[in-house]
């Protein structure tokens, strides 16, 4: 058995040896302190606890206490009345010290702690018991239902609710227990009075027939030491009962009880002031003496000074906190469960090292960067970027930043803030020095130079940008690389509402019938593949129009739709009063490539030898090197009716290099071919 539970039978058996026993009066004396220091123990938990049910042994505690002070009571009652008023130290002390020897004034003091426990203190705390028993009773039903209705709805799970429920049945029997042991209190507070009338006197009957003594000096002995046996006694029981009204009266709370009277007494400072300034005119109104009542103002007042200041640093953090809340969403809320699961289309990560970048108050520029950014892709590629989530992350290296599609990265770079990024012209200036990186964009060799090698840069011809710009480039051309990915249906549809306001018959024409809006979105989605801007709508809707009605093949459509915007697209590979360089695809390529296209009700495909496809990629990369070392950009050439097959053909290794069609270059255009792409 735990010495603990060694301890509290031990005090059971204590109590009925003192209810049996004549102790000696040094153990009367030991006991008095005890059971002083048990209630100053009792009201000091009590007033710690934030809920009734942390001190749910309460009731039967209370049942002890007052039995090991009843018992208590019987003892010294046996030593005054049989030891020839021998009751001990502390009785005496209590009858002498602290009533100053007056019997009159002892018992006047003991009636009046009697009259504050009985009438005051148990009665209320009898009636909260009551009231509170029976209103958690009442609450029950309701209590469960809730409970039973966020277990079916998945809110909690079965552990929570059996913990629930749990507390409910033990706020049940708590509230019912304390209504009981209300009662012990009211019954020990009239066997006090009971006992100090018996004491006095069966103590002036002893006194005067056993002792011989005179009325008045029996009257004074016993009367003293029974005032002083009542003080002690019922100091004790007015803590107990104190604390029986703390914990009954106690709220569900997040502090203890000190803690909830300095926050909420001390809630409006304000108010200090109004209460100073009423002190101080009482003081100078009144014949009052105004010292006092002056310091007392100066107190309110000082005190409202300084929780003002604290006040104001306290609601500046609450805003702070408040703003990191929005950020990140508090876990434990159904709701926020949910919202884990969207995925942000864009993502920006950087290390804290580059906190300054996105740090206004450092003078960092990058949101106002993203918003043009925005703006610059709804003109150049006509879609509509979603909102670019920017945040840091410690996981990252300090100078380290990581772009996100749907969640997964597709790109990161690092950056030297204090360091700017020089590409060479492609003749290098050895005076030029710095740590080599490459350009994260386009992946060309750049070098960090300091700042005081800047302007030497840019005399010898290097491209010299801050970090700020590099970060902005990548992420612009990160965008555009995966602009596919990035328009799903929702997309689409603001992009066609927006059409409908100017171009309501020409929307109607195209969807829902012929085309769905997701046939739509395919067919969009592959221009942004291709670097083909889809600003002019019109045009497209126009095409789809006109051919939705025949095919529904979105590769098919795609390819009527580069047709269409055949102007476009010329502008954007040809420069004025220059011709196009380009690789064409040879008959023998183009006639290969027709004889492997495999048609399906679910539309056609390449199916190409393994070995045939292999050599004609190698043979376009090798003409491709070529022609980038001729310094031309590379653009291939073929037919309308293989366009889209080379494009698959090279799209997995060559990706950046676009593919046209004879029908997509305006009659205008001067073409000269640098390579042909042969089979073999």
């Amino acid at each position: 058995m735990a010495p603990r539970d060694l301890t509290v039978l031990l005090g059971v058996v204590t109590i009925v040896i003192m209810l049996i026993i004549p102790l000696p009066t040094g153990i009367i004396d030991f006991l008095i302190i005890v059971n002083i220091s048990l209630a100053l123990l009792i009201i000091l938990v009590a007033m710690n606890t934030q809920e009734p049910l942390q001190f749910s042994i309460f009731p039967t505690l209370l049942l002890l206490v007052t039995l090991f002070r009843l018992g208590l009571n019987v003892s010294t009652t046996r030593a005054i009345l049989g030891n020839h008023g021998d009751a001990g130290n502390v009785i005496e002390t209590f009858g002498q010290f602290v009533v100053g020897g007056n019997a009159l004034v002892g018992f006047v003091i003991f009636i009046i702690l009697v009259v504050i426990q009985f009438i005051v203190i148990t009665k209320g705390a009898e009636r909260v018991s009551e009231v509170g028993a029976r209103f958690t009773l009442d609450a029950m039903p309701g209590k469960q239902m809730s409970i039973d209705a966020d277990l079916n709805a998945g809110m909690i799970s079965d552990t929570e609710a059996k913990e629930r429920r749990q507390k409910i049945e033990r706020e049940a029997d708590f509230y019912g227990s304390m209504d009981g042991a209300s009662k012990f209190v009211k019954g020990d507070a009239i066997a006090g009075i009971v006992i100090v009338i018996i004491n006095i006197i069966f103590g002036l009957v002893i006194g005067m027939l056993q002792e011989g003594l005179p009325l008045a000096s029996a009257a004074d002995k016993y009367t003293l030491l029974t005032v002083g046996d009542g003080l002690v006694s019922q100091i004790p029981a007015l803590l107990v009962s104190t604390a029986t009204g703390i914990v009954v009266t106690r709220a569900a709370s997040e502090g203890n009880l000190g803690h909830d009277v300095t926050k909420q007494l001390l809630a409006y400072p304000k108010m200090l002031y109004v209460a100073g300034i009423t002190i101080f005119l009482l003081g100078v109104a009144t014949p009052i003496e105004w010292p006092i009542p002056t310091i007392v103002a100066l107190m309110l007042g000082a005190g409202a000074f300084f929780m003002g200041k604290d006040e104001k640093v306290a609601h500046e953090q609450e805003e702070r906190e408040e703003t990191d809340e929005d950020r990140e969403e508090d876990l434990t809320t159904p709701e926020s469960v949910v919202n884990l699961l969207q995925v942000d289309p864009i993502e920006f990560e950087f290390g804290y090292g580059l906190i300054p970048l996105a740090d206004t108050n450092q003078g960092g520029d990058l949101l106002d960067r993203v918003v043009m950014i925005r703006r610059q892709l709804a003109i150049e590629m006509g879609m509509i970027v979603p909102v670019i989530r920017i945040r840091d992350n410690i996981q990252l290296q300090p100078n380290e930043y990581s772009i996100k599609i749907k969640g997964n990265e597709v790109a990161k770079g690092e950056l030297l803030l204090d360091h700017f990024m020089a590409m060479s012209p492609g003749v290098d200036d050895d005076a030029i020095t710095g740590i080599e990186t490459v350009e994260p964009a386009f992946g060309l060799p750049a070098l960090w130079i300091s700042e005081d090698l800047k302007e030497q840069a840019e005399l010898s011809g290097y491209t010299v940008v801050d970090p700020p710009s590099v970060v902005s480039t990548h992420l612009t051309e990160v965008v555009k690389n995966h602009a596919d990915e990035l328009l799903g249906r929702q997309e689409t549809k603001q992009l066609v509402d927006h059409l409908n306001e100017t171009y309501a018959t020409l929307v109607e024409d195209v969807t829902p019938n012929p085309l769905s809006l997701g046939e739509v979105q395919k067919v969009l989605s592959r221009l942004l593949k291709e670097k083909v801007s889809i600003r002019n709508l019109p045009v497209i809707f126009e095409t789809l129009a006109d051919y939705g009605q025949m095919t529904k093949d979105s590769d098919l459509l795609t390819e009527y739709v580069r047709q269409g915007l055949s102007r476009q697209i010329s502008k954007q590979f040809v420069s004025e009063d220059e011709a196009l360089h380009v690789l064409t695809v040879s008959g023998a390529v183009e006639k290969a490539l027709s004889d492997a296209v495999q048609q399906t009700e679910h539309g056609n495909y390449l199916a190409l030898d393994p070995q045939n496809s292999q050599q004609i990629i190698e043979n376009i990369m090798h003409e491709v090197e070529r022609m980038q070392g001729m310094g031309h950009m590379p653009v291939i050439l073929c037919s309308p009716a293989v366009r889209m097959y080379v494009r698959h053909l090279i799209e997995r290794y060559m990706p950046q290099i676009p593919v046209l069609s004879y029908n997509e270059l305006e009659p205008h255009v001067e073409v000269q071919s640098v390579g042909v792409v042969n089979g073999s």
